[in-house]
C-alpha cells in the first residue's frame, strides 16, 4: 500500500534535508587552494614527505589540522595566510612527535626489517631496510613507528624491528668502528665459531659495530646490545669497503650477477627477495651509491642516454625504464626498471632476477618490455636526482677528523 505523505511531512522532509546540506557545506573542505599550493612546493610526493594538513571554520578564524615533518612548509602556510588577512589557529602536529622525547633516531636490529604502508602486518610491503640502517623516528602507534630511511622513504616498522636512540647515542654509534656484511646470505655465531649458536641471520650490506677481532672472526654488537662473532671470510671494516667501493661497470654488472636467481618481492629491496627497484637500489647499495626507491623515483636520476630503443651508446650499469608514454589524456607512467650489461642484455626482476635481450634475434629477446620502453638513464657519475654518494654522505660512520 502507498502512503499518502502530508503536506506536513513534506515540510519536515524538506527543512530536514535543507539542515543536512548546511552541515555539509559547514564541513566542506577550507583553504584548499593555499594547503595545496604549499604541499605541491614542499611535498609533492607523499612517499617521502608528510604534509596532511587541512582546515576547519570556526567562527570567522580557521583551525588548522593534520601532522608534518616539514617546519619549512608549515610555516610558509602560515605566512600565506597572514599575509592575506585570514585569521587561523595552529593545531598542526608537528613531527617528530613531541611524545617521542629525545629518542627521534632508530637504528634497524634485524638482518631486514619489513616496511609496510599501514601500521599492520596485512599491510602492504613498502620496502625494506637492512641491519644497521638509521631511521629518523616520526611517531608511534601502538607497536608500530613511523619512520623515514635515509633515502627519505616514509612507512612503518614493527617496533620490534628497530632499537630507538637519542642524538648522543647516536654520535656515539657514528663514531665507533664498524664492519659491513659482504656475503649475500650468512649467519652471525654466539661463539667465534661457525659451530656454534647462530644469533641471526646476516644479509648482504649488514652495517654492525665492531668491539674486536681476532685472526678469523669479527666481534659485534647490535643495537640493540645482542653480541655475536661474523667470519672475517663474509665481512669487512666498513672504513675499508668505502675507501675502495666504485660503482663501474664491472663491479654493478658483477654485483648484479650475484644475486640471479632471486625471488620476486613486491616491497622487496634486499638479498631476502626484491621487486625491480629493490633490485637496482640493492646493486647500487652494495657498490656505495643509495638510490630513490621506487622507479617512477630512480627515472629522476642520472644523465640521459636514450629515449629511442637506439641501445649503441648504453653501458654497463646504465638503468632502463619501462612503462606507459604519456598521451593527450593520460601521464607518463613508469612501471618498470632494469640495468644493461652489455651484449643487448639488460638483468631485472621479474619474477625472480633474470638476464633479457632487447634483440629480436636472441632465445632471451623480452618483446613485452621492449613494446614498453621508456628511456634509459646514467646514474654513475651524474649530479642528476637524490642519489646519496657514501662517500661523500657519512650515513654510517662519522666524519673523518
Amino acid at each position: 500500500m502507498i502512503r499518502k505523505i502530508s503536506k506536513i511531512g513534506v515540510l519536515l522532509l524538506t527543512l530536514t534535508f535543507a539542515m543536512s546540506c548546511a552541515t555539509r557545506v559547514e564541513h566542506r573542505a577550507h583553504l584548499t587552494k593555499e594547503i595545496e599550493a604549499v604541499k605541491s612546493e614542499f611535498a609533492p610526493d607523499k612517499r617521502v614527505a608528510v604534509f596532511a594538513v587541512e582546515a576547519e571554520k570556526t567562527g570567522k578564524a580557521y583551525v588548522l589540522k593534520g601532522e608534518s615533518n616539514l617546519p619549512d612548509a608549515v610555516q610558509t602556510l602560515k605566512n600565506k595566510l597572514s599575509a592575506s588577512n585570514i585569521a587561523y589557529v595552529d593545531n598542526i602536529q608537528m613531527l617528530p612527535a613531541s611524545s617521542l622525547g629525545d629518542k627521534t633516531i632508530g637504528l634497524v636490529t634485524i638482518s631486514v626489517a619489513n616496511l609496510r604502508s599501514r601500521p599492520a602486518h596485512s599491510a602492504e610491503l613498502a620496502t625494506q631496510a637492512t641491519l644497521g640502517t638509521p631511521v629518523t623516528v616520526l611517531k608511534k602507534d601502538n607497536s608500530w613507528t613511523l619512520i623515514q630511511t635515509p633515502d627519505k622513504y616514509l612507512a612503518w616498522v614493527d617496533s620490534g624491528g628497530i632499537e630507538d636512540i637519542n642524538q648522543a647515542e647516536f654520535d656515539r654509534w657514528k663514531a665507533a668502528k664498524k664492519i659491513i656484511y659482504t656475503t649475500i646470505t650468512g649467519s652471525s655465531y654466539s661463539e667465534p665459531s661457525t659451530t656454534s649458536q647462530v644469533v641471526s641471520d646476516v644479509v648482504a650490506g649488514g652495517i654492525f659495530e665492531l668491539l674486536s677481532e681476532d685472526e678469523n672472526f669479527y666481534k659485534v654488537v647490535y643495537p640493540d646490545k645482542r653480541v655475536a662473532y661474523i667470519s672475517k671470510t663474509e665481512a669487512e671494516l666498513y672504513a675499508s669497503w668505502l675507501s675502495r667501493t666504485n660503482p663501474s661497470n664491472e663491479n654493478l654488472v658483477a654485483t648484479s650477477k650475484r644475486l640471479m636467481g632471486l625471488p620476486y618481492l613486491w616491497g622487496g629491496t634486499s638479498p631476502k627477495g626484491v621487486d625491480c627497484s629493490g633490485f637496482t637500489k640493492t646493486i647500487f647499495f652494495l657498490n656505495g651509491l643509495i638510490l630513490p626507491r621506487d622507479a617512477s623515483q630512480q627515472i629522476h636520476t642520472g644523465d640521459l642516454i636514450d629515449d629511442s630503443q637506439n641501445f649503441e651508446n648504453l653501458q654497463p650499469g646504465d638503468l632502463l625504464f619501462f612503462g606507459r608514454k604519456a598521451t593527450e589524456t593520460s601521464p607518463e607512467r613508469v612501471i618498470h626498471v632494469g640495468m644493461w650489461i652489455g651484449n643487448n642484455e639488460f638483468i631485472h626482476s621479474a619474477g625472480r632476477v633474470k638476464i633479457n635481450s632487447v634483440d629480436k634475434n636472441a632465445p632471451n629477446f623480452d618483446a613485452y618490455n621492449l613494446n614498453r620502453y621508456l628511456r634509459t638513464k646514467r646514474v654513475v657519475n651524474s649530479d642528476v636526482g637524490e642519489v646519496i654518494d657514501l662517500t661523500e654522505t657519512n650515513v654510517f660512520e662519522a666524519a673523518a677528523q
